[in-house]
């Protein structure tokens, strides 16, 4: 029998791309922050009780938490409400799924730790958040793991999605407005699609259903390393190579210090995580960062190309 799945945040750039991988996998039931009136189902993360009860009301076999406060600069201007969403509701959906024996697939990322040194950082590593946004998430993660329920939690860092806004679309759009960029070159990390997520959720959650000792932690990240000014070069460099017209010049895109770019919250300068438990429990092989991303050029470029 297929399992039913309950589905928060749709609309978003990995629950958008969920609904997609999540599909064949059962039952699925999407339920974005307004939910369903008409049935009184609720989806709004805000709303912790009545999300609750609407778990109740579904009984879902899966719940998969695709929702979460993730402006990282607002949520040190409102740390409360990122509390809440990233924080309070996965509790609550976590202690639902324990009491009906459902699982939970839950979201979290490398602002759990604190960035230092070179070297990627394991599911085991310590953590340190540098923001409102890692501490909240690493409160997440604790609720979760605390509660009992079957859990999938994973860990993922520099997500981008062909939807919506993204960091090659605004380098691209100032490569084409400037002659010259800043880009930080002191943050390393891997920029991971949202599609790989879900594709690599799909089989996880699939494997994990037939064999629930692969329930845990894990780490989710496209392989290879980068920073963010390796990143734009990269994609100006493609999109240059595709047909674009571009203004600015290879040799015209400086490297800068995270100094010259001062938020409120502070951003981790390393953002490496090591794939290697999650490569092996589930027979996995993540593909090279660049991939991805030429992919997502692919999609994004052609009303580009000629501009």
């Amino acid at each position: 029998m297929s399992p039913q799945i309950l589905l928060l945040g749709p609309n978003g750039q990995v629950g958008w791309e969920l609904q997609r991988a999540l599909g064949p996998l059962g039952d699925l039931t999407s339920l974005d922050r307004h939910g369903d009136p008409a049935r009184g189902w609720c989806g709004d993360l805000s709303q912790p009780e009545a999300l609750a009860e609407t778990v109740r009301a579904l009984r879902p076999d899966v719940i998969v938490n695709a929702a979460a406060h993730t402006a990282v600069d607002r949520a040190e201007a409102e740390p409360d409400l990122a509390r809440q969403l990233n924080a309070t509701a996965p509790g609550v959906l976590a202690r639902e799924a324990a009491a009906l024996g459902a699982w939970l697939v839950h979201y979290s990322t490398d602002y759990v730790f604190d960035g230092s040194g070179d070297q990627p950082r394991d599911e085991d590593a310590p953590t340190g958040p540098l923001n409102t946004y890692g501490r909240t998430k690493l409160e997440g993660e604790q609720l979760v793991r605390g509660s009992g329920c079957r859990h999938l939690l994973l860990r993922t860092s520099w997500v981008y999605a062909a939807r919506g806004g993204n960091f090659a679309k605004t380098m691209l759009r100032l490569a084409a407005e400037r002659d010259r960029l800043s880009v930080v070159d002191d943050q390393i990390g891997a920029p991971t699609g949202a599609d790989l997520i879900a594709d690599v959720t799909a089989h996880t959650l699939r494997a994990a259903l037939r064999q629930p000792a692969l329930a845990g932690t894990y780490h989710l990240a496209a392989a290879g390393e980068t920073s963010w000014h390796g990143y734009a070069r990269f994609v100006i460099a493609r999109a240059r190579a595709a047909g674009a017209s571009l203004q600015v010049d290879d040799d015209a895109i400086d490297p800068v210090p995270s100094s010259a770019f001062p938020t409120p919250a502070a951003r981790p300068r390393n953002s490496r995580l090591a794939t290697a438990r999650l490569q092996a429990a589930f027979g996995l092989v993540l593909p090279p960062w660049q991939r991805g991303v030429e992919r997502l050029l692919a999609e994004i470029l052609p009303p580009m190309a000629g501009r």
